[in-house]
């Protein structure tokens, strides 16, 4: 948060320049920077700060008055954080309904959760990934963050009013919430499973408690209005060296560190949290030319309007970046510029003159002139007459008036069911139906893909048409983002529907890894098998290499089972690809029909000789 309007507490410019590196590293993570991939620790910088922030806001005034006044917390927490959510989430709906309405859908659901902020367990308890980087993400999807800090905002104060109350030794105060720290942080490391995916313990409130408790303690140690006194130079330089290794160990981990990683949530989130506590203690410090260097006035100018950049920019980044589409430096810097100057309105005329009283101001003019039509000038007509337009256009997206195009077109999630009915050649078969029980024999010709079923992510969706023209018959599930997790909740369903047939085609990894044994565990729900076709990846993320590993031993253990080896056989040929490098063009889609088709059609490998 920027300067307090309360004025209870020093301004510290040096905070706002670790606001501006958090926003800035969560900018470059969404924009897949290769360097930042673990730019998503931004957020974990934004949850010290305001651990930090808050306690000691809430600890300066118990010290003054013995006691903190809950309900003028809240409402200026409500004035600070309220005006601009409603405004970004006002301009996004309006957006979505004009030029984005395959966003319907996910802004329909969403908006509920991100207006009562509970955004982060709606999205876990629906299954939704944040780290589903190919399927088109929710333009709110970013504010799961926001909702654990209103819901620490929420508790904490009834906490630390508590504690100050009850409990007079400020260090065992410390204790007691380093140890609540450390039990949130055990409890992301045994929730922890490297083969299935992180969201649940990402988004969680209490898996990421840690980060708010480490900052919380660091302001009841060090809060921002202690007096200090004159520090030796030998002392300087080594505040000076502590803090800037702590925030060279930032960078650090926006550089080395990835999101499926184990490092991360079995103590690297930790460790990064201590980090961001130990710069933060010497930013504070007078001493130390560290508050100095990242009071630097541009790191300033973006820390203080770093809520808004956060707001902004995940939505600019999602509403503005082709689905498929590769990189670009161009887009990424117009995503960058418009994020930052959606921000700086938001700052300029929505969130300080809220926060200074110009809805009061307001209220007071509209009561002296009892209602009255108000003068306006001619701008202010204009924006009265573009917001009223904009309400017009929200409701008509939320009512259902418009629908979301289709599915298909757009390339979002969706399963593809051929017609249960084909005629080539004339061979003879019992059934047309794959699952169905041999009937009366006919002449009615077998569709060359009976029985042939193909599961995958958006790169199946790629391949889907051909796939249909070379194996008319085949039954495809194929959804965008759709990951192996996944998959195996739904196969008792695709079961029920007689949507398994005797051949199987299985392409995933695009979004995320798996281990052998949840690939074997799925292979083994499916029921057996006359053939098993098994497509590795490519995809440039840290996942690819084990996701091929995993894929390669399963091969081998299945006698029955064929690799299709794409990520050797796409080598050295972009010409198959768009410009991600990993969604296919349709040259690449017949082509990968091809080798799946071959795989399908090759002679079963010979079983392995028998051991004496």
């Amino acid at each position: 948060m920027p300067e307090p309007v309360e004025g209870t507490s020093p301004y510290l410019p040096g905070l706002d320049g670790l606001r501006a590196v958090a926003v800035l590293a969560v900018i470059a993570y969404h924009l897949n920077f290769s360097w930042a991939r673990g730019g998503l620790l931004g957020v974990g910088l934004f949850f010290v700060l305001s651990g930090y922030l808050i306690t000691d806001i809430l600890a300066a005034e118990y010290r003054r008055h013995q006691s903190i006044r809950l309900p003028q917390f809240w409402v200026r927490r409500a004035r600070r954080l309220l005006p601009a959510l409603f405004v970004m989430l006002f301009v996004t709906m309006g957006w979505v309904t004009l030029f984005h309405r395959a966003q319907l859908p996910a802004m329909r659901s969403d908006l509920v959760p991100a207006i009562f902020y509970y955004s982060n367990w709606w999205f876990i308890f629906q299954h939704v990934s944040y780290f589903a980087k190919f399927g088109p993400p929710s333009p709110l999807g970013h504010l799961w963050s926001l909702a654990i800090e209103e819901q620490f905002y929420l508790v904490w104060p009834f906490v630390v009013l508590a504690g100050l109350r009850w409990i007079r030794d400020r260090r065992i105060l410390i204790s007691f919430i380093l140890l609540a720290a450390a039990a949130s942080a055990t409890e992301m490391a045994l929730l922890f499973s490297p083969d299935g995916n992180p969201t649940r313990i990402y988004d969680g409130t209490d898996t990421r408690a840690f980060a708010l408790l480490i900052g919380a303690a660091l302001a009841l140690a060090l809060p921002r209005d202690r007096a200090f006194g004159a520090i030796s130079s030998n002392a300087r330089r080594l505040l000076e060296v502590v803090g800037g290794s702590a925030l060279v160990g930032v960078f650090v981990m926006f550089w080395q560190t990835n999101e499926y990683g184990s490092f991360l949530y079995q103590g690297g989130m930790v460790l990064f949290s201590v980090l961001c506590a130990f710069t933060i203690s010497v930013t504070v410090h007078p001493g130390a030319r560290l508050g100095t260097l990242l009071g630097w006035g541009p790191l300033r100018w973006i820390g203080e309007r770093s809520y808004g950049i956060y707001l902004w920019h995940y939505p600019v980044i999602v509403l503005t970046t082709p689905v498929g589409a590769g990189p670009s430096l161009l887009r990424d810097i117009l995503q960058i510029a418009a994020s930052i100057g959606l921000a700086a309105l938001s700052w300029r005329f929505v969130e300080q003159p809220v926060r200074h009283g110009a809805l009061r101001r307001q209220w007071s003019r509209l009561r002296e002139r009892r209602w009255a039509w108000p003068r306006l000038r001619p701008v202010g007509w204009v924006v009265s007459v573009v917001v009223a337009a904009n309400l017009v256009v929200c409701v008509i997206g939320l009512a259902g008036v418009v629908a979301a195009p289709a599915l298909a077109a757009t390339a979002k999630d969706h399963t593809v069911l051929p017609p249960r009915h084909h005629h080539v050649g004339s061979t003879t078969t019992t059934s047309t139906t794959p699952g169905a029980h041999p009937g009366p024999t006919s002449t009615v010709p077998v569709p060359a893909g009976q029985g042939v079923t193909a599961i995958g992510d958006s790169i199946m969706v790629d391949a889907s048409t051909d796939l249909e023209a070379m194996l008319p018959g085949i039954v495809i599930d194929a959804k965008v983002g759709q990951q192996l997790y996944q998959v195996q909740s739904t196969v008792p369903q695709l079961k029920a529907n007689g949507d398994i047939g005797d051949r199987l085609i299985l392409e995933l990894g695009t979004n995320g890894p798996y281990s052998t044994t949840q690939l074997e565990t799925l292979l083994n729900s499916l029921g057996p098998m006359k053939r098993i076709v098994l497509v590795n990846t490519r995809v440039p993320r840290p996942w690819q290499t084990q996701v091929n590993a995993t894929i390669a031993t399963v091969a081998a253990h299945y006698p029955n089972a064929t690799l299709v080896n794409w990520f050797a056989d796409s080598a050295n040929d972009p010409q198959y690809f768009y410009t991600d490098g990993i969604h296919l063009n349709p040259t690449g889609a017949q082509y990968y029909a091809s080798l799946i088709v071959q795989a399908l059609d090759a002679p079963s490998p010979p079983p392995p000789p028998a051991s004496h």
